[in-house]
């Protein structure tokens, strides 16, 4: 074998030998990366706990915002839009990941591969811009409430919501033109390979994250200065006072910003400072390149459950919602159990010839998260 099918070559600012990074052509079975039966354990663990509570969560969030009228708020359209924003990734790229972590490499082809980094990127993206969104609308509603109403008026709201989204997909776009969209083995994923132009990964970190965690950090801190500042009656009297209930909203959703930025700051950082110096990706161990991506996978799954734990009004929607699930369970012949059977059926249904083996593998992941949380 040629010497240089041993040199290491740089994926996401890691070493990572070449003859085990593939470009994900059509039909490659992925790379035979090797490691730990406990991690890849832990890893799918993660994964399928992920996908479970994101796609539970975010469609009772979608259906209280829509089904409560103290709910259907103009600011809770970012909330709405932030939870499709977390849905899509749980419907298509994660159950990729998860088919990849069980197969020890990518096998659902390049056009899949492509689809899947786009995928992340126009949620993780749609996420951030959508908590600025959300961040703006509580600083307009608590700092500036006697134009609040003109700001956010429902049509105005609405283009809001639009807005982020069109510049979502104009910030995700130039990465097909950069061919930044690769598979990593070390995270089972095709997403966005940081080593591929240091200028850009700079620029995607600085207008990603770094700009809209600024400019979100000047709204609350903003709203907690008004804050503090009525609770010790610094302001007159005759000024407004925020009432109990949207300073529960806003450290709702001040916590969901956190969040965020916990769980997304390592990566982002990562990527940043291989980018200022490609010799810092050799000392970075690849068990801390790991976590930091199945860290920010699992934030998807974290907002809809701080709104029932700090919400009220959607705590007490998320058990409306359940009870009448539950009622509706006793009357309509599909229980659990036939559930069950009926997927065991499928299985044989997706065992034959002629169906894509991305497809059948991510029915099967599918079924493996059904099992976890019914079964």
């Amino acid at each position: 074998m040629p010497l240089e099918d041993h040199e290491p070559t740089m994926v996401e600012g890691t070493l990572v030998h070449r003859n085990s990074t593939p470009v994900g052509e059509e039909g490659s079975s992925g790379p035979q990366h090797q490691a730990f039966p406990w991690v890849v354990t832990v890893l799918a663990g993660v994964l399928i706990t992920t996908i479970v509570v994101d796609v539970i969560g975010n469609l009772l969030v979608i259906v209280s915002v829509f089904s409560n009228r103290k709910l259907r708020k103009a600011g809770n359209a970012f909330v709405v839009s932030l939870a499709l924003a977390d849905l899509v990734v749980a419907i298509y790229p994660y159950p990729l990941v998860l088919t990849a972590i069980f197969h020890d490499g990518w096998i659902a082809g390049y056009i899949h591969c492509q689809i899947s980094g786009f995928l992340m990127g126009l949620s993780v993206i749609g996420s951030i811009f959508n908590i600025t969104g959300i961040a703006i609308n509580r600083y307009c509603y608590i700092c500036h409430s006697l134009k609040y109403d003109k700001l956010f008026s429902n049509s105005n709201t609405m283009c809001y919501v639009v807005l982020v989204w069109v510049l979502t997909i104009l910030a995700i776009v130039p990465n097909w033109f950069v061919e930044s969209l690769q598979y990593d083995p070390r995270v089972y994923s095709c997403t966005f390979v940081q080593s591929v132009s240091s200028l850009y990964t700079i620029t995607v970190v600085v207008v990603h994250f770094i700009l809209p965690i600024g400019i979100v950090t000047y709204c609350y801190l903003r709203i907690w200065i008004l804050v503090i500042q009525v609770r010790r009656r610094v302001k007159p009297d005759s000024r407004p006072k925020i009432k109990p209930h949207d300073l529960r909203n806003f450290i709702t959703m001040f916590v969901v910003f956190v969040l965020f930025a916990v769980c997304w700051a390592p990566l982002n950082m990562i990527g940043l400072g291989v980018a200022l110096d490609s010799r810092l990706g050799q000392a970075i161990p690849e068990w801390l390149f790991t976590a930091s991506y199945f860290m920010a996978y699992f934030n998807s799954c974290l907002n809809a459950v701080v709104y029932g734990v700090l919400n009220h009004n959607f705590r007490k929607e998320y058990k409306r919602i359940v009870l009448i699930i539950f009622k509706l369970s006793k009357i309509l012949p599909y229980t659990t159990e036939n559930c069950w059977a009926l997927l065991l059926h499928l299985d044989f249904l997706f065992e034959q010839p002629g169906l894509h083996k991305w497809l059948k593998n991510a029915f099967f992941a599918f079924r493996v998260s059904f099992n976890a949380v019914w079964v």
